[in-house]
């Protein structure tokens, strides 16, 4: 059973895990040094735990306190009961949720690892916008897609803003960071995967054409929002899909654009 401690002091070191979390480059930096993840909110929270993630401690308003009632029970580790006010200053925001857990994370499997028992695999490239990792970690797990692997310099799938989009779903998807870039992409075509990268280049075949979902083993690279691909993603792609537009309109936001070829890519779909 974890310690409900009443916390008043805005500086109390055991509240560190919780300081400045509106300060991007700082909680960048020193989140995975530390190996902690910040979970907010109680849906989040239990995810987190369901999914094996280890508590740090718990910073609780007072009225959460009743409703995480049973996880204070379960848990060893400290929950600090604060005030809102106090709450915003260690944060620097209003918690509206009222609820953060400071996780533990776990070490990340290699991509290999990954590779062995997927069909259907997602491969992002310099995604370094917090709302879309988020947001394409949720669109994976709901349509199916079995692992994430991450180019080098994507940004953290366990940073707040991310797990707070995904809802949790980054926990439930497993992903790998690919240590070179793009030349671990050989091992992802070895491991017998078909690279195919998503674009609006109007040179790419139209994805229902390429009919992905008919593939034994798919891996969908997706850009960043705007850049798209690099050049050497591309030439380093088996083929180029596109989602073909209406009205006008030349692509989508990433996320949305992920969550419409999850679903081109996935088994099971009925035959048109």
């Amino acid at each position: 059973m974890a310690d409900l401690i009443t916390v008043d002091d805005p500086d109390d070191p055991r509240l560190s895990d919780y300081i400045g979390l509106t300060d991007v480059e700082l909680r960048r930096r020193r989140e995975p040094a530390e190996g902690l993840f910040i979970a907010e909110g109680e849906k989040v929270i239990r995810r987190a735990r369901q999914t094996g993630y280890e508590m740090r401690s718990m910073l609780l308003s007072a009225k959460w306190v009743d409703v995480m009632r049973d996880v204070i029970d379960e848990v060893p580790a400290p929950v600090y009961a604060v005030a809102p006010e106090l709450a915003e200053r260690v944060t620097g925001y209003h918690v509206h949720r009222g609820a953060l857990a400071s996780m533990q994370r776990k070490p990340l499997p290699a991509s290999d690892e990954l590779l062995a028992t997927a069909r259907r695999v997602v491969v992002m490239e310099s995604v370094n916008d917090h709302t879309n990792i988020g947001a394409i970690f949720r669109s994976a797990a709901a349509l199916g897609m079995d692992a994430v692997l991450l180019s080098p310099d994507c940004a953290d799938p366990l940073y707040r803003r991310s797990v707070k989009v995904s809802m949790g779903a980054v926990f439930s998807v497993p992903y790998a960071r690919l240590e070179t870039w793009p030349k671990a992409l050989e091992g992802v075509r070895e491991a017998g995967f078909r690279l195919l990268a998503l674009t609006p280049d109007a040179k790419a075949t139209s994805i229902d054409e390429a009919a992905p979902h008919r593939l034994e083993r798919v891996a969908l690279m997706l850009g960043a929002e705007g850049d798209g691909l690099s050049t050497q993603a591309l030439r380093a792609a088996d083929a180029w899909v596109r989602i073909p537009m209406a009205h006008g309109v030349d692509s989508l936001n990433v996320g949305a654009a992920a969550a419409v070829a999850f679903y081109a890519v996935a088994t099971g779909r009925p035959e048109s």
